[in-house]
């Protein structure tokens, strides 16, 4: 069972993740993430394109670039570039991982997942629970 405080920890971490989202150029779907490890920010992150690329993510039809990041990519990689890791962190996104970020999240070592709403495709998230990492689908009004 999920503690209270756990609880409020996870609720404003996930309105920090939705902040974040906000920054996204994505005219399709704005997500945030935030990497949290012995109760810091190590990271954070939010779609869109890569530096040095125009900030447009979707192509004249309203399709995603193929070379869009996912907003846990940007924030895995961002630790990336640091001297933190991501072993036993736990990832807060507005939106679950997709399969392909699923194996980087895993690769990373983040051990739990939070997340507010569900991708289309719940692949991502199953394949995470299998391998062993704590998802949470946080559910309850996180501005109450």
């Amino acid at each position: 069972m999920i503690s209270n405080k756990t609880t409020r920890y996870d609720a404003a971490y996930l309105r920090l993740a939705e902040s974040w989202a906000k920054l996204s150029h994505c005219a399709r779907k704005q997500v945030g993430a935030i990497i949290v490890k012995d109760e810091m920010i190590i990271s954070d992150g939010y779609n869109g394109s890569p530096a040095g690329f125009d900030n447009c993510c979707e192509d004249t039809e309203g399709n995603t670039h193929w070379y869009v990041l996912h907003a846990e990519a940007n924030a895995i990689l961002k630790v990336a570039k640091s001297t933190n890791n991501c072993k036993g962190a736990t990832l807060y996104l507005t939106l679950s991982p997709c399969k392909d970020c699923s194996k980087l999240v895993l690769q990373a070592g983040i051990n739990r997942v939070v997340f507010m709403d569900k991708y289309k495709d719940t692949e991502g998230i199953d394949f995470l629970a299998n391998a062993g990492v704590e998802v949470v689908h946080f559910e309850s009004n996180i501005h109450g």
